[in-house]
């Protein structure tokens, strides 16, 4: 195994081939504080690429339930008891989150998926992972809306269940994609070297010539987004949309536009886009590229499972009400942190998450221009002052594709067409 530098483990890891990375990568931040779990993106998803015979139990898009939901069925349960079997001594962190780009959340003194070859089965290859059965396909939406209670009493609601900053009953929607991931496990298992990275936007992809069905792939994703197709006996996974990623949508007028999924969120939780790469594999400084500024500015925004080992492309914005142990083993240990910056947001972070999902073009820049005070006030004991500045999205080409306010305006229909009844 080749040594390979981790920089949301903060540390050198084992990895099956030497780091190359890629000009640009594809990433995403979601909003899980916005999310109502619609399905928008989800059948968006299906109706464009898994509609086929043999593609029925694929869902590249969907929403889970957290904490009982998952599709395939309790994957994430099920990778973490692997991942603690192989670290007896515990999934544990050292260090704090700081400002340093190659450790940003501190250090996991665990092993990753990576490098557990001790917790693998005979036939497996070279990665930690598990096989889902057909029958944990059957149900991509199990545990929908089904709550955390009082631990003891099944079935009963937590009779003080809704005071912030954590409630006592709870559960959150996590929507999920591929995660397109720097280090990513469906390629390192592939025997047939048919899983590749994209060099200018670092897209995962399946050459549907060279794959002979192994589900080496599927057995090794953490986040299960690789899946086999029984009709053609070949493994299919989330394009990203690519065409529309290169501007070859027959309607963007060659503009770079979001996935599908994306584009049809309804919820406004999403934001896309591509970031710039150092050589070694950190993101390059971009001061006024949103998805850089949520993530290594900002800090609102962290990986899903990072001790996975992974370096997962999609960044997620946790919920404010969920329990935080929950939250830290999920999103690992800055969550602290983007919370506190979450609920508490500065002016350009107010003005940063009025971009998510006002247009179907990738954003690469912004500019802020600086509006009126319209609040000040008291809110949950701290002091609150709310401007309305104006946000400015540009594209790939510095072109301005959009410019939108903290407040949005109100329209009032004239009563002339109004309902008699």
């Amino acid at each position: 195994m080749a040594q390979v530098h981790n920089w949301q483990l903060g540390r050198e890891m084992n990895y099956p081939y030497t780091a190359a990375f890629p000009e640009r990568q594809f990433a995403f931040v979601f909003n899980t504080n916005r999310c109502i779990a619609c399905q928008s993106c989800t059948m968006a998803c299906k109706s464009t690429w898994t509609f086929s015979k043999g593609q029925e139990h694929m869902w590249w898009a969907n929403v889970e339930t957290k904490p009982y939901g998952g599709y395939p069925m309790f994957w994430d349960m099920k990778i973490l008891e692997l991942l603690e079997r192989a670290n007896p001594e515990g999934q544990r962190w050292s260090g704090k989150p700081s400002s340093d780009p190659q450790a940003p959340y501190g250090r996991f003194e665990g092993r990753t998926i990576f490098e557990a070859e001790r917790m693998l089965t005979p036939d497996s290859a070279r990665i930690l992972g598990y096989l889902p059965t057909d029958e944990e396909w059957n149900s991509p939406n199990i545990y929908e809306d089904n709550p955390v209670g009082e631990r003891g009493k099944p079935f009963q609601w937590h009779k003080a269940g809704v005071e912030l900053p954590e409630h006592k009953t709870w559960f959150f929607y996590l929507a999920r994609i591929c995660n397109h991931c720097t280090y990513p496990a469906c390629l390192a298992a592939c025997p047939r070297k048919a899983i590749y990275k994209r060099p200018e936007d670092g897209i995962v992809l399946i050459d549907q010539r060279e794959c002979r069905g192994y589900r080496k792939c599927v057995e090794a994703c953490p986040y299960k987004k690789s899946m086999y197709r029984g009709n053609t006996r070949i493994s299919e996974k989330c394009v990203a949309c690519y065409p529309r990623i290169e501007g070859k949508d027959p309607e963007s007028g060659g503009r770079p536009w979001q996935t599908r999924c994306m584009a049809a969120c309804i919820g406004q939780i999403r934001l896309q886009g591509l970031v710039k790469v150092n050589p070694d594999g950190t993101w390059a400084e971009d001061r006024q590229h949103p998805l850089y500024y949520l993530v290594h500015v900002a800090k609102v925004a962290l990986p899903l499972y990072p001790q996975l080992g992974t370096v997962p492309n999609g960044y997620y914005i946790p919920p404010r009400w969920v329990p935080r142990p929950y939250l830290r083993q999920m999103f690992g240990p800055g969550v602290d942190q983007a919370l506190e910056r979450y609920e508490k947001p500065d002016r350009e972070l107010t003005a940063v998450l009025q971009l998510f999902n006002r247009a179907r073009e990738i954003v690469y820049r912004y500019g802020i221009v600086e509006g009126p005070k319209v609040y000040e006030g008291t809110l949950r004991g701290r002091r609150v002052t709310l401007y309305n500045d104006t946000v400015i999205a540009y594209g790939k080409d510095g072109e301005e594709l959009f410019r939108t306010s903290v407040e949005e305006p109100v329209y009032v229909r004239p009563a002339k067409h109004a309902n008699s009844i």
